[in-house]
């Protein structure tokens, strides 16, 4: 009799990949590395267990937008004080703060909760080429289309 796998944090087991995202629109990119993160992309997938692997994203200042997101779309924040309502427009959030930009929307698809939260310490986002994990001997990672 055959039983259903069920991965768990013995029988896991994880990569470190690299992608490069210049030139990579913003929402493709993050749907592809949120699944990624998630484990979709491995027979494994068990959605009650982490399963996914490390991502390293480089050159996230050469993120792309389409259409007129730069000027349009905005990023709000609040610092829990009446009128602390801040605003920032895609075209700040990427030539000052890529990385967090990036951060926020592919952690934005990740499940809610703590399992999303574990998921989410797996992503590294660097503004330039150069990253800090060369040790861990991370694999490029093609992304599709």
């Amino acid at each position: 009799m055959r039983t259903t796998f069920m991965a768990n944090e013995s029988n896991i087991e994880r990569k470190w990949l690299v992608v490069d995202a210049d030139g990579q629109t913003l929402g493709r990119l993050a749907s592809e590395v949120a699944a990624i993160l998630r484990g979709k992309h491995k027979a494994t997938f068990t959605p009650h267990v982490d399963t996914g692997d490390h991502v390293i994203i480089i050159n996230a200042e050469k993120i792309r937008l389409t259409g007129n997101k730069l000027n349009d779309k905005m990023y709000y924040r609040h610092s829990n004080h009446p009128g602390g309502l801040k605003s920032r427009t895609a075209g700040e959030m990427r030539e000052n703060y890529s990385e967090k930009m990036l951060e926020l929307t592919i952690k934005g698809m990740l499940p809610k909760g703590s399992l999303g939260r574990q998921m989410g310490k797996k992503l590294h986002v660097f503004r330039g080429a150069e990253h800090k994990h060369e040790a861990q001997k991370p694999e490029v990672y093609e992304l599709r289309g």
